[in-house]
């Protein structure tokens, strides 16, 4: 049954990219840079322990872009690199954080109210109303999903069957739910299989020059209890008390590079 679903989905992305009834597929801001994703012959290991030789082609970006926090010493760096080859998409986010949270241990359960990392993809250059979404927190619990925007009267939809056969790996440095003291942070690396995106990406697929719109956020709770939270993203997000993140055409661009 759950493959049954894994096929209706990936049947019913291509449409929900092209649909011309979206509120506003335009990506908001046009002048921000392109972020390339440059292509590598030797892989990096994804062992959740960020070797800086072997992300030596990737392009390092932070997140700049600081959200609900009150001082600060809350806006924690973070550091953002992707690569790619014809097997996978390799991302690694590299985080300060001086009170690591997290509760979820389950794969579709709620990384989001935990300290967690948050990548949205769209397969092509536009604010289409769906996107592949990825959050994990620092236990390594992944909830992977398609999001609609506007799917019916207004209202969102995420499809949870979506769950791909994706690699993480996460080293940590300090003490999980022990806010007594003080941690350094957290790193993460991913590895995403180019064949997850096998048929909705056909226009623009896994290949030099195709661009996608896509967003990379850090999301934080300094508290043993879900509690007040604090973001960071790699693109200006606007309205994100009202709205949260997921406004497709506030997306950023992608590029895939040799």
């Amino acid at each position: 049954m759950k493959l049954l679903f894994k096929h209706i989905y990936l049947l019913m992305i291509p449409c929900l990219l092209g649909c011309e009834n979206t509120l506003n597929k335009e990506l908001s801001l046009t002048d921000r840079p392109v972020y390339k994703v440059h292509k590598v012959k030797q892989a990096p290991v994804i062992d959740g322990v960020i070797d800086l030789k072997e992300w030596e082609h990737a392009e390092t970006v932070s997140f700049d872009y600081y959200y609900l926090t009150e001082n600060e010493q809350e806006q924690q760096p973070t550091q953002y690199r992707m690569l790619w080859d014809d097997e996978n998409i390799y991302v690694s986010f590299q985080m300060e954080d001086r009170f690591i949270n997290a509760k979820e241990t389950q794969r579709d359960g709620a990384p989001y109210l935990d300290d967690c990392v948050e990548l949205f993809l769209i397969p092509s250059p536009s604010a289409a109303d769906v996107h592949i979404c990825f959050e994990i927190n620092p236990n390594k619990a992944v909830n992977d999903l398609v999001y609609v925007n506007n799917f019916h009267n207004g209202k969102n939809a995420p499809i949870r069957s979506f769950d791909p056969e994706i690699t993480v790996e996460v080293s940590i440095q300090g003490t999980v739910n022990n806010n007594k003291d003080l941690d350094k942070g957290w790193a993460l690396e991913m590895a995403i299989p180019v064949k997850t995106f096998r048929g909705i990406a056909s226009q623009y697929p896994v290949a030099k020059g195709s661009q996608w719109a896509f967003l990379a956020l850090k999301q934080m709770r300094d508290v043993d209890a879900i509690g007040r939270r604090m973001m960071s993203t790699l693109f200006p997000v606007e309205n994100i008390k009202e709205k949260d993140v997921h406004q497709p055409n506030m997306f950023g661009l992608l590029m895939f590079v040799e």
